[in-house]
C-alpha cells in the first residue's frame, strides 16, 4: 500500500455536536471534580446531581459547581427522576457495588477506570448489566480520544500493514503513604489499577488476542505493586511491551509499528496528543496535533460517545465492550499475581 497523502479525519472531533444528557454524579471527588470542569468547557452535557455517602460532602460538591441538587447517599442519587445517566467515580474497591446499584436502578452507567476491582467482579458487572439490559461503559477515555479515533481507521485500512509491536508507558513519582487509596490493598490499591491500565488496555486494544503475558515489578511494604513492566504476546507473535511506575518519572509516549508504517504518539498518549504516521523508510511523516482538550479535559470524548450510543439504543459501546473491559481485568489480575501482590479475598 502506498504511503497516505493525508491523516484520516477523526470520526468525532466536536464533543458539542452530541446528544445532550442530565449527568448525575456518584463520588464527588477529585476526578469527578475534572469530569463536570471538562464537560462545562467544552459540552453542552448537563449535571444536574450529585451523590454521596456524606450529605454535606455532596452539598458542598454541588455548591462548587453549581449543581442544582444533592444527595446523602447513593441510592437517592438512583431514583433522581431527573438524571438520565451516572459517571461512577468512586474508588476501584466500590465500583462493582456501586454499579450493580445503578443497573438495578436502570440508570445508564459510565464507570470510571479501572473498570472494577478483579476481573470476577468485572464479569458479575458484565453479566447483570447484559441480563438487566443497561447499559455500562468503562470510562477508559484514552479509547475516544481523536488521535486514538485516527490509528483505529489507519490501522483498519492496512496503512500500517501487519501490527508487529504496540509500546506504552505511563508513569510518575508518588512517595509511598500509609493508608492512601493508592496503596492500600483494601481499597483496591497498586498501580495497575491506577494508572497501569492506561498502557494495558492500549497494547491489548491494538493487538487483539493475547496468547501470554509476562510481568515484572515490585512491590511496597503494603504488599501493593508500584512498579510492573510486561509483554504481552499474540498467537502470531506480535507483542506489546508496557511499562508503568510510581517510582520514576515516564515519557507517557507509546507507538505502534507494522511491517508498512509506524505510528508515534509524541506527548502523554492517553490524553489528546500530538501523533506521527512515518514511512517504513523514515522519509516521509503526517503529523497531527489537536489538544483544545488537554489533559484530563479529554474525557469529553467518551462523554460524547456515550450520549450518541445512548440515542442509538445500545447496550454497551461498540469501540469498548464489556467483554473486552473483562478481558482487561483478566490481565490486570494476572500481572498482578505475577508480581505477587493479591487481594485479600483472591486465592
Amino acid at each position: 500500500m502506498a504511503f497516505p497523502s493525508a491523516l484520516p479525519v477523526p470520526t468525532d472531533s466536536d464533543p458539542r455536536d452530541a446528544p445532550v444528557l442530565r449527568w448525575g454524579i456518584l463520588g464527588p471527588g477529585l476526578i469527578a471534580a475534572d469530569f463536570v470542569s471538562a464537560l462545562g468547557r467544552h459540552t453542552d452535557q448537563q449535571v444536574v446531581a450529585v451523590g454521596s455517602r456524606d450529605a454535606a460532602r455532596a452539598s458542598d460538591f454541588a455548591q462548587r459547581f453549581g449543581i442544582e441538587r444533592s444527595h446523602g447517599s447513593y441510592a437517592a442519587l438512583l431514583a433522581d427522576p431527573g438524571i438520565d445517566a451516572v459517571y461512577i467515580a468512586t474508588p476501584m474497591s466500590e465500583h462493582h457495588a456501586n454499579t450493580l446499584l445503578a443497573i438495578e436502578a436502570g440508570v445508564p452507567t459510565l464507570l470510571e477506570k479501572a473498570f472494577t476491582r478483579t476481573a470476577a467482579e468485572a464479569r458479575d458487572v458484565r453479566d447483570r448489566s447484559r441480563s438487566a439490559g443497561v447499559f455500562v461503559m468503562e470510562a477508559m477515555k484514552t479509547r475516544y480520544l481523536p488521535h486514538r479515533q485516527m490509528i483505529d481507521t489507519l490501522i483498519a485500512d492496512g496503512v500500517l500493514g501487519e501490527i508487529d509491536s504496540v509500546t506504552a508507558q505511563y508513569g510518575f513519582p508518588i512517595p509511598y503513604q500509609a493508608g492512601s487509596r493508592l496503596f492500600e490493598p483494601s481499597l483496591g490499591g497498586g498501580v495497575l489499577l491506577d494508572i497501569g491500565v492506561y498502557p494495558l488496555s492500549f497494547a491489548a486494544g491494538l493487538l487483539g488476542e493475547i496468547a501470554e503475558v509476562r510481568g515484572f515489578g515490585t512491590l511496597t511494604v503494603s504488599g501493593v505493586e508500584d512498579t510492573v513492566s510486561a509483554v504481552l504476546i499474540t498467537p502470531t507473535g506480535a507483542r506489546g511491551v508496557i511499562d508503568t511506575s510510581w517510582r520514576g518519572v515516564g515519557s507517557g509516549r507509546a507507538g505502534i509499528t507494522g511491517s508498512l508504517a509506524r505510528i508515534d504518539v509524541d506527548a502523554v498518549f492517553n490524553n489528546p496528543a500530538p501523533m506521527s504516521l512515518v514511512s517504513a523508510d523514515g522519509r516521509q511523516r503526517l503529523g497531527f496535533d489537536d489538544r483544545r482538550h488537554p489533559g484530563r479535559e479529554g474525557m469529553v470524548f467518551q462523554v460524547a460517545a456515550m450520549a450518541r450510543y445512548l440515542r442509538a439504543g445500545l447496550t454497551e459501546s461498540p469501540l469498548l465492550g464489556l467483554d473486552e473491559s473483562v478481558r482487561v481485568m483478566e490481565l490486570l489480575d494476572e500481572l498482578r499475581h505475577q508480581v505477587g501482590a493479591r487481594f485479600a479475598d483472591e486465592n
